[in-house]
């Protein structure tokens, strides 16, 4: 789009700062957003500052289920964020509260996952499936597993075949990453067991499911027009916050370029270079 010079909206500038200054809670993507890798952009801490200034609380939600929340918690610290398990949601921890709900019996589970998440599952109470025909699932969850086998990601197609209840954690196709790669992401290999198997997962949690955003929702007393959904993704970040009617915000330090986001419908409500102008454009709102 043409003429775009740190952000735009789709509102005209006083509606937009209106809606700023209703904003009580920002719900942050993690990888693409407030880092990237191991590298923590250079205007994240000052973000979160000016957060706490204004009395605007925050939270740190990730697709990302490949680690535990202790795990996340460190690599926060070693960033030099300070945070708490309660300002941190995870697709795992989303995952394990559907399993508890839905399938309540449920025990076993077959986990395409790194072995820092099958540690939050095992932690929950359940227990991880051997690669072996004789050990079969109560339910099978695929993830973003950097660890995958290949035997293990054969046994869950096999499983998947047999009809057991399927689950993915995130629909995400590709992981942001700093390094000269592409890191294939849970909606990459479910698309490989949907070719194997011609089975799709029965749900697919994590953003863009608007349930990301309840328990904050809950915890908080917040109503959705009180909260911004931020992150660089239009097909997770921004669609749950247009799912869950709270203000989405497209930043430009991740995965999304502005030829991608011109094209997306509906638009963001803000898209902004960076969550540095998001904070530009929040202490503008609150003088």
């Amino acid at each position: 789009m043409e003429n775009f010079h740190e952000y735009r909206s789709v509102w005209e500038h006083g509606e937009l700062m209106e809606r700023l200054r209703r904003i009580r809670h920002v719900a942050l993507d993690m990888d693409g957003t407030i880092y990237m890798g191991m590298s923590l952009f250079p205007y994240t801490q000052a973000f979160l500052r000016g957060l706490r200034e204004q009395g605007i609380g925050y939270s740190f939600l990730t697709n990302n289920p490949s680690k535990c929340i202790d795990d996340y918690l460190h690599k926060l610290a070693t960033l030099g964020i300070e945070a708490t398990r309660d300002e941190m949601y995870t697709t795992a921890l989303a995952t394990i509260d559907y399993i508890k709900a839905h399938y309540p019996a449920a025990r076993r589970l077959f986990l395409l996952g790194t072995p820092s998440m099958i540690s939050e599952f095992e932690a929950a109470g359940f227990e991880s499936c051997a690669d072996s025909a004789d050990d079969v699932p109560d339910v099978i969850v695929a993830a973003f597993d950097m660890t995958l086998q290949y035997d293990r990601l054969c046994r869950a197609a096999w499983w998947v075949k047999q009809g057991v209840p399927y689950i993915a954690t995130n629909p995400d196709r590709v992981c942001p990453t700093d390094l000269p790669t592409v890191l294939v992401d849970c909606g990459s290999i479910c698309a490989c067991l949907e070719h194997a198997t011609g089975r799709r997962p029965d749900i697919t949690l994590g953003k863009p499911d608007p349930n990301m955003l309840s328990g904050i929702l809950a915890r908080h007393g917040l109503q959705p027009s009180e909260i911004a959904m931020v992150g660089d993704r239009i097909y997770t970040d921004v669609q749950m916050a247009h799912n869950a009617g709270a203000m989405g915000v497209l930043v430009l330090s991740g995965e999304t370029t502005l030829d991608v986001a011109d094209k997306a419908d509906p638009q963001p409500h803000i898209t902004a270079d960076s969550i540095e102008v998001l904070g530009k454009l929040l202490r503008e709102a609150h003088r």
